[in-house]
C-alpha cells in the first residue's frame, strides 16, 4: 500500500466543502490502498471492461442485427451512455475514495442501497459467470484432442452440459464442471488475497495477453477460404435493422454489460487512484479499448464463420443457432474440426483468450463487493473468504442440466432490467442529489481533457431519459414471455431483483449506522479540540 500521493496541506480530493470524505490527513489507518502507476488501473479497468461478452456477445449481436448495422447504434450508445456514465463513476469513486454504496450513501443516505444493489446484482452474476468459466477450462484441455467430435451442437449441449428438458428438470450435478468451478474460483482467491497489490501485478499478464491472442486469431481467421464472405457479413450493414427496437435495446445493454458499468466495479477501482488521476482521459482510454477489443473480436469470429459456411455449403445467416454461448462452443470448435493440423493450436488458443478475458472481469466484481463490505467495517479476509465460498455453492446450481436454463433466465433479469436500473439512479443520485456541476467540477480539476456541458446535460437529462425509454418498452414486454420458459421459472429469475433490492437496504442501513458513528465521533473531537485552526500532519 502506498500512500505518497496524499499531501499533508490539503484534506481531501474534493473540490467543495461538503465534500463528505472521511479519509482526513493524519489518520493513517484510514488511507487506502493505491494502484501504484496508471498503467496498473488502466488495465485493471480494462480487464473488467473486456470480458466474455467481447468474444461472444458483441460478435453474436452483431450477427443477429445485421453486421455492421448494430455498430450504429451501438457507437451511438456507447457517446450518448457508456462514455458519460465511465467518467461518472470514476468521479465518484475518486471523489470519495470508497466504494459505490459508501460514495451515494455520501452524496444522500437514503440512496445507499443504490450502491449495494449494483454490488449484489455483481455478486449474483459471478456464480454463473464464473460457470461459463470452467466451460473454458475444461474445453481448453479438450482441445488437445478434439473431444468434441463432429457434432458440436450435441456434445456441448448433452455430452458435455447434460441438458435436461428444463428448468424444472434439474438434473444431476455435472462434476466435470464443479471440478472446473472450483479451479476458478480458488485463482480468483489467489489474485486478490492481497488486495490492490496483487491485483496490479496480475493484470500486467492477463490483461494483454488475449489481445496479442485475438490478434493472432484474427490473422489466422483472415487466412482461411471464406473468411471474406464473413467478414463482408460482420462489416456491411444492413440498415433495413435500424428501425427495429430490438437493434437498439441489445446496443444499450451491451455497452452496459461490456464496460462494467452500474456493477460498482469501476467506482472501486477509482477510489484507488492517486490523487491528480487523470478521470476523462483514463475513462476515455478504457472504453475506447473496449470497443476496440470487441472490434477485433468481431474480425476473428466471424472470418471463422464464413470459413465454416464455404466448408458446410450453407449461406453465412444459418451458421449461428445458439446464441453467444453455441458461437464460442459450438461453431468455433465445428470450425477448428476442420483446420487440419493447425486444429489443435488454434482451439487452445481460443479458449486460452477466453479464459484470460473471464478471469479479470471475474475477480473485479469479487473485488468490488469485498470493498464495499471492507468499508464497512467487516475484516476483508473475512469477506473474501465467504465471498469465494457463496461464489462456489451458489453456482454449482448452474453445474446441473438446468443450468443452461437458469443462466439464461437470471442473466436476462440482471441485464437487461437491473443494471439499466442502477445506471439510471446513478444519474439521478449525481446529477440531481450531488448537482452535476459538483462532480464536473472536480472531474475536470484533476484532467487534462475536460468535460463540458454535453456531458452535465447527458449525466442530468439525455442519459436517463433513455434508460427510463428503455426499461419501459422492456417492461412491456414482460407480458410476452421469455425464451419460452414457463411463468414461474420467468418469475423466480425476475425474483433476483427484489431479493438483491431488499438485501441492498439491509446493508444500506449498516452503511448509514457506519457513517453515523463516524460524524458523531469527528463532531465530538471537533467540540473537545481546543486547538482550531490548526491543520494536522503526519
Amino acid at each position: 500500500m502506498t500512500d505518497e500521493y496524499y499531501d499533508s496541506d490539503e484534506e481531501a480530493y474534493d473540490t467543495d466543502e461538503q465534500s463528505g470524505d472521511d479519509y482526513g490527513e493524519g489518520e493513517e489507518e484510514k488511507t487506502r490502498e493505491m494502484w501504484p502507476n496508471r498503467a496498473s488501473f488502466v488495465l485493471a479497468a480494462m480487464g473488467s471492461a473486456v470480458g466474455l461478452g467481447n468474444v461472444w456477445r458483441f460478435p453474436y449481436y452483431c450477427y443477429k442485427f445485421g453486421g455492421g448495422a448494430f455498430l450504429i447504434p451501438y457507437f451511438i450508445a456507447l457517446f450518448t451512455t457508456g462514455i458519460p456514465l465511465m467518467v461518472l463513476e470514476y468521479s465518484c469513486g475518486h471523489k470519495y475514495r470508497t466504494s459505490a454504496p459508501v460514495a451515494f450513501s455520501k452524496i444522500n443516505k437514503k440512496w445507499g442501497w443504490v450502491g449495494w444493489f449494483a454490488l449484489t446484482m455483481s455478486l449474483i452474476v459471478m456464480l454463473y459467470y464464473m460457470v461459463i468459466m470452467s466451460w473454458s477450462l475444461m474445453y481448453m484441455f479438450k482441445s488437445f484432442n478434439l473431444s468434441w467430435g463432429d457434432d458440436t451442437s450435441g456434445y456441448f449441449l448433452n455430452d458435455f452440459l447434460s441438458r435436461s428438458n428444463g428448468p424444472g428438470d434439474i438434473g444431476a450435478w455435472n462434476w466435470e464442471i464443479v471440478f472446473g468451478l472450483a479451479i476458478i474460483w480458488s485463482i480468483v482467491y489467489l489474485i486478490i488475497f492481497k488486495g490492490v497489490e496483487s491485483v496490479s501485478k496480475v493484470v500486467m499478464l492477463t490483461v494483454p495477453l488475449p489481445f496479442v491472442l485475438l490478434i493472432i486469431l484474427a490473422i489466422k481467421g483472415a487466412t482461411l477460404d471464406g473468411s471474406t464472405a464473413g467478414l463482408e457479413y460482420y462489416l456491411k450493414p444492413d440498415m433495413s435493422r435500424i428501425g427495429e427496437v430490438d437493434i437498439w435495446l441489445a446496443a444499450y445493454g451491451q455497452i452496459f454489460f461490456t464496460l462494467s458499468l452500474a456493477q460498482g466495479v469501476m467506482i472501486a477501482y477509482s477510489s484507488y487512484l492517486p490523487k491528480d488521476s487523470d478521470i476523462t482521459n483514463n475513462a476515455h482510454l478504457v472504453s475506447f479499448m473496449d470497443i476496440g477489443t470487441s472490434f477485433l473480436a468481431g474480425f476473428a469470429v466471424f472470418s471463422v464463420i464464413g470459413y465454416l459456411a464455404l466448408v458446410q455449403g450453407e449461406p453465412v445467416s444459418s451458421v449461428v443457432q445458439d446464441g453467444g454461448a453455441g458461437l464460442a462452443f459450438v461453431v468455433y470448435p465445428a470450425a477448428i474440426n476442420t483446420m487440419g493440423w493447425w486444429a489443435k493450436p488454434i482451439g487452445v488458443l481460443f479458449f486460452i483468450t477466453l479464459l484470460t478475458l473471464g478471469i479479470d472481469s471475474g475477480f473485479a466484481m469479487v473485488e468490488a463487493f469485498v470493498a464495499g463490505m471492507k468499508d464497512i467495517g467487516i475484516d476483508s479476509q473475512k469477506i473474501l473468504v465467504g465471498t469465494i465460498s457463496f461464489g462456489f455453492v451458489g453456482g454449482l446450481i448452474f453445474t446441473t442440466g438446468s443450468g443452461l436454463y437458469w443462466l439464461d433466465i437470471i442473466d436476462h433479469f440482471l441485464n437487461d432490467f437491473g443494471l439499466l436500473t442502477v445506471g439510471m439512479l446513478e444519474c439521478i443520485i449525481v446529477g440531481h442529489m450531488l448537482g452535476a456541476e459538483k462532480i464536473m467540477e472536480h472531474t475536470n480539476k484533476v484532467s487534462e481533457m475536460q468535460v463540458g456541458m454535453g456531458w452535465y446535460y447527458s449525466v442530468k437529462y439525455l442519459t436517463p431519459m433513455i434508460l427510463m425509454a428503455i426499461i419501459f418498452v422492456k417492461l412491456t414486454e414482460i407480458t410476452e414471455g421469455y425464451g419460452g420458459y414457463p411463468a414461474w421459472a420467468l418469475w423466480t429469475g425476475a425474483a433476483m431483483l427484489p431479493v438483491s433490492i431488499i438485501t441492498s437496504m439491509y446493508l444500506a442501513g449498516k452503511t448509514n449506522a457506519m457513517l453515523d458513528e463516524q460524524e458523531a465521533e469527528e463532531q465530538a473531537a471537533a467540540e473537545g479540540d481546543d486547538t482550531e485552526g490548526v491543520e494536522w500532519t503526519d
